[in-house]
């Protein structure tokens, strides 16, 4: 199997490749909260509506950007504003100049090992319809690597 990720810069990849860097640890389907002041961005534990926390998959995908206003389109358009996805985001290391981690399904050839290395949201977090508004700023987590 080619290393592509390695051998090409993200703007050179094809549809399929780039969507094989997507490592399925949905963490960029959690709430994300931005202060005003600082632009700081942290992470909540809570996800969209469409996201299947078992599989760590959305389940309406291709029509995600027209079911959910804020849902972030990952394109090598916007690499320059990766800052707020995790370090461990596949998408931001390659954008980076890092190599994909060993737990990354390009590289061990298993996607379950994103759930085994603990990167994935699967059993972490809760359904955005679940969490009333005023209690998002509670629901802050720090697992998430920056």
């Amino acid at each position: 199997m080619s290393e592509f990720w390695r051998e090409k810069s993200l703007a050179e990849l094809s549809d399929a490749e780039w969507e094989s860097l997507c490592d399925g640890c949905a963490r960029c389907c959690m709430v994300k909260l931005q202060d005003e002041d600082t632009d700081e961005v942290v992470y909540t534990s809570i996800v969209c509506n469409l996201l299947d926390q078992e599989r760590c998959r959305c389940t309406r995908y291709p029509q995600r950007h027209e079911l959910v206003a804020d849902c972030v389109e990952l394109s090598v358009s916007r690499v320059s504003e990766f800052h707020w996805l995790p370090k461990s985001c596949a998408y931001r290391t390659i954008a980076e100049g890092r190599d994909l981690a060993w737990w990354h399904p390009l590289v061990s050839g298993d996607p379950e090992t994103v759930f085994t290395a603990g990167i994935a949201v699967r059993g972490k977090v809760i359904a955005e319809a679940e969490v009333l508004a005023e209690q998002e700023q509670d629901m802050i987590v720090h697992w998430v690597e920056m």
